[in-house]
Order: C-alpha cells, then sequence, then structure tokens
C-alpha cells in the first residue's frame, strides 16, 4: 500500500478501540496516536483543521464538550475551538483516522468509525 495510515484518539474510547480492532482484523497496517500519550500538537491540529472543519471536528456529543461553559459553546469561533481543542483533546470527535500517500499529495481524514464506510474506503485503497 502506498498510504500511511494513522488512527488518532484515546485508547479508553470504545469507538476506538472497535476501529483498531477492525483494522487489526483486516491485516490494515496502522499508526496509533493516543492523545492520553502523545500531546495533540498546533501543527497535527492546523492539519485536521485543513481537513474538515470544526463543525464536524467537534464532538458535540461528548462529555467534555457538555462541560464547557455556556459562554464558550455559544462563541465557538475558530481561534476559541483551537484554543480549546488544545487544551482538551477529546473535543474532537474519535477515532480520526488520517490516510495520506507516501509523497504527500494527497490526504484524507476520516472522523468517527463505522465497519461499511471503513471497508469503502480499504477497498477503494486497494483497487
Amino acid at each position: 500500500m502506498k498510504e500511511s495510515i494513522t488512527l488518532y484518539g484515546i485508547n479508553n474510547c470504545d469507538t476506538v478501540k472497535k476501529a483498531l480492532k477492525w483494522l487489526n482484523t483486516n491485516d490494515i497496517a496502522y499508526e496509533f496516536y493516543d492523545f492520553k500519550k502523545q500531546p495533540l500538537t498546533k501543527e497535527l491540529l492546523s492539519n485536521f483543521v485543513a481537513l474538515n472543519n470544526w463543525a464536524t471536528l467537534v464532538n458535540k456529543r461528548s462529555t467534555t464538550y457538555r462541560n464547557l461553559s455556556d459562554e464558550v459553546k455559544n462563541n465557538l469561533t475558530d481561534e476559541i475551538a483551537f484554543e480549546q481543542v488544545m487544551m482538551q483533546p477529546t473535543l474532537l470527535k474519535r477515532p480520526l483516522l488520517l490516510i495520506q500517500s507516501n509523497d504527500m499529495t494527497s490526504k484524507q481524514l476520516h472522523l468517527g468509525f463505522k465497519a461499511d464506510i471503513y471497508q469503502k474506503y480499504f477497498s477503494a485503497l486497494t483497487s
């Protein structure tokens, strides 16, 4: 495969566990980046934002989001969202699956996990 695959999330998240299990079961080579063990960098978050938008990146159903003050939630500009996610990476939807060509000419960021959708991603890569 000419792509590198990185799965971002936290190890104790049930959805991340399902994605990891699916990747392992389907013999997909990947790296796992655990936000609890490796820091979220400004560069990495900037890459996520460039590939997606805040409306889809921020998990508004998470406990972390629900615990934000109403003032922050009601004024979630790009700058505030960036600042909040840097402080609390668990605000991001999980998992984040980054597929990029080894020559870095193309990148795709997929959010969440559904087995049938992962099957489509990886079938397209191998065909």
